[in-house]
């Protein structure tokens, strides 16, 4: 399965995570915390986080999770539900595994805004992460 080094390469060699500013705050068995601070460029016209922003750090935090007992995958479906706008000082995504079998895991994430060290849920996600068949250990999640 997927390690704790392996995901955060993976991270950190996505140039798109690395220009949303991705951080892997925590990472284990079935579970994943994806975080970023919450700037200027991540607003839309209203001030407010982008929806693409939040169904980002939700993709990351879903197929980490799934990685963690499947290892290489890719995501093949998500949903998402945005409950309030976002803002503040960062962004949280907390993915977890609700069930999986030996090639593919659903899963399931809640992504907050930070204000003041106060989170509030702004999005709630669930998706279908599958296993890549045939790839190289380090390739991991693609998302």
């Amino acid at each position: 399965m997927l390690t704790r080094d392996e995901a955060q390469a993976i991270l950190d060699a996505q140039p798109f995570s690395r220009l949303v500013g991705a951080e892997l705050e925590s990472f284990g068995e079935g579970r994943c915390v994806v975080e970023a601070p919450f700037r200027e460029e991540l607003k839309q016209h209203m001030g407010i986080a982008h929806g693409g922003v939040i169904a980002t750090l939700a993709d990351m935090a879903l197929t980490f999770a799934g990685g963690t007992v499947l290892g290489p995958v890719i995501t093949s479906e998500i949903k998402i539900n945005y409950i309030r706008p976002a803002a503040g000082d960062r962004l949280i995504a907390r993915g977890e595994v609700v069930g999986h079998g030996r090639r593919q895991a659903v899963t399931r994430c809640d992504i907050f805004s930070v204000t003041d060290g106060e989170e509030k849920l702004c999005a709630a996600a669930q998706g279908t992460i599958v296993k890549v068949e045939g790839q190289a250990r380090s390739s991991g999640p693609s998302t």
